[in-house]
């Protein structure tokens, strides 16, 4: 899942200045209570911190990155995993960034050192979701290269090719696919 609306417009010099001292580093647990605490804020208020449990920063804390600025406080975060059944396929399960500093480039270094890890591990596509009405979400992955991708069940939703019902059978979802 990713991201939504930002609350300040365009990329102003507090927020280049921000993300230019950008630290990246993997996630710890101990890093989770400040993860989970940030994600619905984040989200606008859409309460999605249930989405990212514990057991996110206990087992795939080799595959996902955190940006930290030069205080130390949290500028984004991304989760996710070469899939063990299709080692060929890595899966972004969450990302995002801080809406005080997006638009700065965060999200896509953060995917950068991503595929990184995903081209190292042999994986050749990376995959991804998004609420098809998230249209900052859908627009970013297609700026990073991504396809929405396509097949039986495809309609189209809130402007965007996803799939009604695909999680939960009730959440819609655009499905991303991008080669490494």
């Amino acid at each position: 899942m990713t991201a939504g609306g930002s609350r300040e417009a365009g990329p102003g010099p507090s927020r280049v200045a921000r993300a230019a001292g950008l630290r990246f580093r993997r996630p710890t647990e101990a890093d989770y209570l400040r993860v989970v605490g940030v994600v619905d804020d984040w989200w606008d208020g859409r309460s999605l911190h249930s989405n990212l449990p514990r057991l996110w920063l206990q087992h795939f804390t080799g595959t996902s990155w955190l940006a930290e600025d030069e205080a130390g406080r949290l500028a984004g975060f991304l989760v996710g995993f070469i899939s063990p059944d299709h080692p060929d396929l890595a899966y972004c399960h969450m990302v995002a960034t801080d809406p005080n500093v997006r638009g700065a480039g965060v999200g896509r270094r953060l995917y950068e050192h991503f595929i990184e890890d995903a081209r190292a591990a042999g994986a050749r596509e990376v995959r991804a979701v998004t609420w098809p009405g998230n249209r900052r979400s859908v627009a970013f992955h297609l700026a990073l290269g991504f396809r929405i991708m396509t097949g039986p069940g495809t309609q189209n939703l809130y402007g965007t090719p996803a799939l009604a019902g695909y999680d939960y059978g009730t959440e819609d979802r655009v499905l991303f696919a991008r080669e490494v």
